[in-house]
C-alpha cells in the first residue's frame, strides 16, 4: 500500500515543472509563479492549468499535503537500513586475539557530518583477567563472531523522531575489541598472548573513512560511552592532529564523552586488587597502562612525571589539556564509578555511611565539572545514555 501511495504522489507531482514547485498566486483559472521567483529561476515559466480543481483548490492542496505525509513510510524503509560491517583492510591492526578490527558504517550521501562512536565495555589488566574476559565476553576481544549488520539507536539512529539533530549524518560504530580503554598500541607477538591496539584502531578507521567521503566532511564528532567515553577524551585531539597532518585542515573535530568521566577517589571499602572490579580506579589504570603499552595525548603527558601518565585517564585531569571542544555527559551518581568504589546497591536499604559516601561522590564529581565549557550531569543513579532509545 505504501508503495502505491509513493507512485501516486510521484506521478501527480510529475505534471508540475520542476522550476514551478515553489509558491503560486492565483490569476483567474491559473496559478503562476510571482515575478521574483521567475527571476530567480533564470528561465521561462509555464503557467499551470488547474481548471479541473477550480473552486476547490484548498481541498486539493490538503490532499497534496496528506499524500506527502503518506510518503514517510516509503522513506522510512531506507532510514531503517542497518549499519554494515567493514573489517579493516590493514590486517595488522587487530583485536585482542589477532582477528582484524573493523567498524560498522551507515553512509548518508550528501551529508558532510560524520559521527564516529566508540563502544564501551570495561577492560582487562592481566593475563588471567583477559583470559576470563575472553571466555565470557569474547565479542569484546575478537571480531570472529561479529554480525554483518548492526541496528543502532539513540544518537546513532537514522530516525528523525529519535535522533533529531544527527539522524542524517554518516554513522560509524567502532566495536570495542581491544580491552584497553582505546589506548593501546601493542600488536600480538609470540611472547604476548593478546594485542592491545585501541588507539591504532581509531586512527586506521579514520584513515579508511577518508576514502569513503570523510575527506569532504565539515564536522567529525567523536563520541563514546563508558570506556568509549574515556576513549574520546584520550583520542579526540589525536584524531584532529591526524587529519591536520594528512592535510584535511577544514574538518572540525569535536568530542562527546558519555559516562567516561571517572574519579580517582578513595574506595568506600578497600579490597585487594584482583580484577577490575575490586581494584581501586587508580591502581587498575596503573596496571592496565603498563600491560597495554597505553598511549596518552602528548599535551596531557607533559603535565605529569614519567610513569604517571595514568593520570590522563581521568577526565578532570586530561580535559584542561584538550584543544578540541568536548561535551561531557556524566551521571553524578554513576553506577560504574560506584562499582569500582565497592558500593554495591543490591536492593537492600542503604546504610547511613553508604548514603553519605554516595552524596559526597556526587559533590566531588560536580566540582570537577565546574570548569567544563559544556556538560550535562543529572543527579541520577545510572550509566550511559546517548545510545538509548
Amino acid at each position: 500500500m505504501a508503495g502505491g501511495i509513493c507512485v501516486t504522489l510521484v506521478l501527480l507531482l510529475s505534471v508540475i515543472p520542476a522550476g514551478s514547485r515553489k509558491s503560486w498566486r492565483r490569476r483567474g483559472q491559473q496559478l503562476v509563479p510571482n515575478s521574483r521567483e521567475r527571476t530567480e529561476a533564470g528561465g521561462e515559466s509555464f503557467p499551470l492549468d488547474f481548471t479541473a480543481v477550480e473552486g476547490n483548490m484548498d481541498n486539493f492542496m490538503t490532499q497534496i499535503k496528506n499524500l506527502a505525509q503518506s510518503l514517510y513510510p516509503c522513506s522510512a524503509q531506507r532510514l531503517d537500513e542497518e549499519m554494515k560491517l567493514h573489517l579493516l583492510s590493514n590486517h595488522s591492526i587487530t583485536c585482542n586475539d589477532g582477528s582484524p578490527a573493523g567498524y560498522y558504517l551507515k553512509e548518508s550521501k550528501g551529508s558532510r557530518r560524520w559521527l564516529v562512536f566508540l563502544e564501551g565495555g570495561w577492560y582487562c589488566i592481566s593475563r588471567e583477567n583477559c583470559d576470563l574476559r575472553y571466555d565470557t565476553m569474547r565479542r569484546l576481544m575478537s571480531s570472529k563472531g561479529w554480525p554483518a549488520t548492526k541496528k543502532a539507536s539513540g544518537i546513532l539512529s537514522t530516525q528523525p523522531e529519535e535522533n533529531p539533530h544527527w539522524w542524517n549524518a554518516n554513522m560509524v560504530f567502532i566495536p570495542y575489541c581491544s580491552s584497553d580503554v582505546w589506548s593501546g598500541a601493542s600488536p600480538k607477538t609470540e611472547k604476548s598472548d593478546y594485542a592491545f591496539m585501541g588507539s591504532l584502531i581509531i586512527q586506521e578507521v579514520v584513515r579508511e573513512l577518508l576514502g569513503k567521503g570523510l575527506d569532504t566532511a565539515k564536522v567529525l564528532l567523536l563520541a563514546g560511552s563508558s570506556a568509549g567515553g574515556t576513549g574520546v577524551l584520550l583520542n579526540v585531539d589525536m584524531v584532529a592532529e591526524q587529519l591536520e597532518e594528512l592535510g584535511y585542515t577544514g574538518i572540525q573535530v569535536r568530542g562527546l564523552s558519555d559516562s567516561g568521566w571517572f574519579l580517582d577517589n578513595q574506595q568506600y571499602r578497600r579490597t585487594d586488587c584482583t580484577d577490575i572490579i575490586t581494584c581501586a580506579p587508580t591502581e587498575a589504570i596503573q596496571r592496565g597502562i603498563r600491560y597495554w603499552n597505553g598511549v596518552v595525548p602528548e599535551r596531557c603527558k607533559q603535565q605529569f612525571k614519567e610513569g604517571e601518565e595514568w593520570n590522563c585517564f581521568f577526565g578532570y585531569k586530561i580535559y584542561p589539556t584538550l584543544r578540541s571542544p568536548v561535551f561531557v555527559v556524566q551521571w553524578l551518581f554513576d553506577e560504574a564509578q560506584l562499582t569500582v568504589d565497592n558500593v554495591h546497591l543490591s536492593g537492600q536499604p542503604v546504610q547511613e555511611n553508604q548514603w553519605n559516601y554516595i552524596q559526597n561522590l556526587g559533590r566531588e564529581l560536580r566540582n570537577t565539572l565546574k570548569d567544563v565549557g559544556a556538560s550535562f550531569a543529572p543527579a541520577c543513579l545510572s550509566h550511559e545514555v546517548i545510545t538509548r532509545k
